[in-house]
């Protein structure tokens, strides 16, 4: 995403390139521009065959946004899954820690956006 939100020219950035610069192969970063285009955070620039481009602003974009183009939420542990089932949650002594880990991640996850880290990153070239 960075990449991406990186480029200034408004044709888009290749695939090819960002892999190149990442250092990732072209098919490991299919699966990730899938997942991104799915969750409509990037779109073609210019149609098929073109680079891509941030759907909307980077200022709009939370780093939750994004984390969850890949997984349907945080869980720092898996009884903190909505969907696990636990017959000891009424009596966990651990489960509150837990639950407010969790609750203190997703919350810095949510409050950064990917203006943020372009700032970051410009701040250290």
């Amino acid at each position: 995403m960075l990449e991406i939100a990186l480029d200034e020219t408004g044709n888009g950035v290749f695939q090819k390139d960002i892999a190149m610069r990442q250092r990732i192969s072209v098919k490991y970063l299919d699966n990730i521009i899938s997942s991104l285009k799915i969750s409509g955070l990037i779109i073609n620039a210019k149609g098929r065959k073109s680079g891509y481009r941030l759907s909307r602003r980077p200022s709009e974009i939370k780093i939750l946004d994004i984390y969850k183009a890949f997984e349907p939420g945080i869980t720092i542990v898996d009884c903190m899954e909505q969907t696990f089932d636990c017959n000891l949650s009424k009596t966990c002594g651990v489960r509150a820690f837990w639950k407010g880990l969790n609750n203190q991640i997703t919350e810095y996850f949510d409050s950064f956006t990917l203006e943020n880290l372009i700032k970051d990153h410009k701040s250290r070239l």
